[in-house]
């Protein structure tokens, strides 16, 4: 997979959502890491976006085996944290699960909750809370508009700069086939995590919403949940202050 890295350390993997690619998290997660040293952060394209190919991937069992390779190759047996993004959460807590010794840290950010599919998620109806009636480009309009609670030239900006190009290189054939397989066959939990773990979720979220995340609490015992208002599928561009706020929460608790 391709991949960019940033600083030296302590490993941290961030896994970005359906169609995006790594300029997602490297937008919300590098300004976090400015004032905190002492971190590798990897930023890999999930096979089908951003420049990695999907060649040999149909399912999402074939995505987590393709990050599994890339731990072992970039990380190895050292152990990191691990951040994941919308279906980038659902691999993520999958991940986890099954490196439970490796992974001492996982911080969850507007993810897939219990319903992996679209048409099966309990989600509020998509409300715009702030605005200051920003004119945009029709293109970027197309895109941002419908998840927009927060439409502001600055979450416009962002968008445009960290979500909207992954969103135009993914790979919509190769994502097709691969959402025909897309359930991991042993689902992502395999019992508790028993380390420090963050949910973040948005009120205003009419992508993956907030209650079936919810439901994931059972089991992750050493985890925060949060509901953020005024705040969609865009939370880390929302609510930038609050995200840095409990993202750097979630560091502490990690390294105590």
């Amino acid at each position: 997979m391709h991949f960019v890295e940033h600083g030296s350390g302590t490993p941290v993997l961030a896994i970005h959502g359906w169609t995006p690619d790594h300029r997602l998290m490297l937008g919300c997660l590098e300004p976090l890491f400015a004032t905190r040293p002492g971190y590798r952060r990897l930023y890999p394209d999930l096979p089908a976006m951003g420049k990695s190919p999907a060649d040999g991937v149909n399912s999402s069992d074939d995505m987590l085996a393709a990050l599994e390779k890339f731990v072992d190759a970039e990380i190895g047996a050292e152990p990191f944290l691990l951040i994941g993004e919308s279906y980038g959460g659902y691999l993520a807590r999958a991940l986890a699960h099954r490196r439970p010794d490796q992974v001492h840290g996982l911080a969850l950010i507007c993810p897939a909750g219990t319903k992996l599919f679209a048409a099966d998620r309990t989600v509020p109806p998509f409300e715009v809370r702030r605005s200051d009636d920003v004119v945009l480009d029709p293109e970027l309009a197309a895109q941002f508009d419908g998840m927009a609670v927060v439409r502001t030239a600055e979450t416009a900006r962002r968008f445009a700069e960290e979500v909207l190009p992954g969103l135009e290189v993914a790979d919509l054939d190769a994502m097709a086939r691969i959402q025909g397989d897309w359930e991991l066959s042993a689902g992502p939990e395999l019992g508790t995590y028993q380390r420090p773990a963050l949910f973040l979720t948005g009120r205003q979220d009419n992508i993956t919403g907030y209650e079936d995340v919810y439901a994931l609490l059972p089991h992750y015992p050493y985890a925060s949940f949060a509901v953020l208002d005024t705040a969609g599928h865009n939370l880390q561009i929302e609510q930038p202050v609050l995200f840095n706020a409990l993202m750097g929460e979630w560091l502490d608790r990690v390294a105590q």
